[in-house]
C-alpha cells in the first residue's frame, strides 16, 4: 500500500536532488529513508531557498515516487557521508502552504502550523496527499494512478 510522506529540505537541496534523481532526509540521517517503500510517494516542502537564507519561502516545491532501490551512502566529505533514496521525480509546480493550511488534517493546530515541518519526515494522510498535489497540478505517470489506490 502506498504511504504518502513529506520531507522538509530548503529548495536549493530539493533542486539538486531533483537534478540527480535522488533525495535525502533529515541532514543526512537514514531512519526515515529506511521507513520508506518503493511506489511510496513523498511531497517536499520548502521552508526557505536555502540554508544561508532568512527569508521564507513556505512552499511545496517537488514531489517523487520512491524508486526500488535500497538506502544507500555517499561521501560527499570526509566528515560528512549521506544516506540517500533514489526517485523518480515527477511533474509539478509549486505551490503555497498558506492557503491549505486549514484544509490539512496533518497539521492539528493551525495557529502554530510550521511545528510540525521541525520533524523533516513525517507520514500524511492520502486525503491530505491529494489536496497538495491538486495545488501542485502534480502529473503522475502512467500506471502510477492504479498503484495509489
Amino acid at each position: 500500500m502506498t504511504k504518502f510522506w513529506i520531507n522538509t529540505v530548503n529548495r536549493n537541496h530539493v533542486l539538486l536532488g531533483s537534478d540527480g534523481g535522488f533525495f535525502q532526509a533529515n541532514h543526512g540521517k537514514r531512519r526515515a529513508l529506511d521507513r520508506m517503500h518503493s511506489g511510496d510517494v513523498v511531497v517536499f516542502y520548502s521552508p526557505r531557498e536555502s540554508f544561508e537564507s532568512k527569508a521564507s519561502l513556505q512552499r511545496f516545491t517537488a514531489a517523487a515516487v520512491v524508486a526500488d532501490e535500497p538506502v544507500y551512502q555517499v561521501e560527499m566529505s570526509p566528515d560528512f557521508r549521506p544516506f540517500r533514496r533514489n526517485a523518480r521525480f515527477l511533474e509539478c509546480r509549486e505551490a503555497e502552504i498558506r492557503p491549505l493550511i486549514e484544509h490539512l488534517a496533518f497539521i492539528e493546530d493551525k495557529t502554530r502550523w510550521g511545528y510540525k515541518f521541525r520533524f523533516g519526515v513525517f507520514e500524511i494522510p492520502r486525503r491530505d496527499f491529494e489536496l497538495i498535489a491538486d495545488a501542485m497540478e502534480l502529473v503522475l505517470p502512467a500506471g502510477q494512478e492504479q498503484s495509489l489506490a
